[in-house]
């Protein structure tokens, strides 16, 4: 697999793979456009990914990150700078990441669903903002690509992470007797 930028985006007029790169005006006009497109991306998740398994929720968002690979090394062109602020495209891919496996900590409708959705989103926007790791090399990829995988990092990170300490909640966890 070639890590060059795909070509299929020059396709697109260029304020299609603009408006399609920073949600149309949120990107743009927004102050904390990351935070944003991560909320979005919460939003995303939670109407489009909720019924799915693991599985297919890798296989939806490899396919979804592969578009914004393509639309976000273009709106990168297009704009001229490196991972500019306002393409947050990639951050709303990233955010069903965070949340592989998450029956087995929270159930929809259920306690500690919006609490998850909470703990993703603020952890994803610390491993998103701070780069630990190897999620600052992932980001020095070409294009899209580089722009894509460091927030893909960032959420498997926060899933890395929800999952951990759930188990250590579980491990030490004692109901109180009835």
């Amino acid at each position: 697999m070639s890590l060059e930028q795909p070509a299929w985006p020059r396709r697109f007029a260029p304020e299609v793979v603009l408006n399609l790169a920073t949600l149309g005006p949120v990107g743009r006009t927004l102050a904390a456009p990351g935070t944003w497109g991560s909320a979005a991306g919460i939003l995303y998740f939670f109407l489009g990914y909720t019924p799915f398994d693991i599985g297919e929720i890798l296989v939806i968002g490899l396919a979804c990150a592969y578009f914004a690979v393509g639309i976000c090394g273009q709106a990168e062109i297009q704009l001229g700078r490196p991972d500019p602020g306002e393409v947050i495209l990639d951050e709303v891919v990233a955010i069903p990441f965070c949340f592989l496996g998450w029956r087995m900590i929270a159930t929809p409708g259920y306690a500690g669903f919006w609490e998850l959705m909470l703990a993703g989103f603020l952890l994803f926007r610390f491993y998103d903002i701070r780069k630990p790791w190897v999620i600052d090399r992932l980001q020095k990829l070409p294009g899209g690509w580089g722009i894509v995988a460091d927030d893909l990092g960032a959420a498997l990170a926060t899933c890395a992470t929800l999952h951990l300490a759930h188990a250590v909640y579980a491990l030490f966890h004692h109901p109180a007797a009835a």
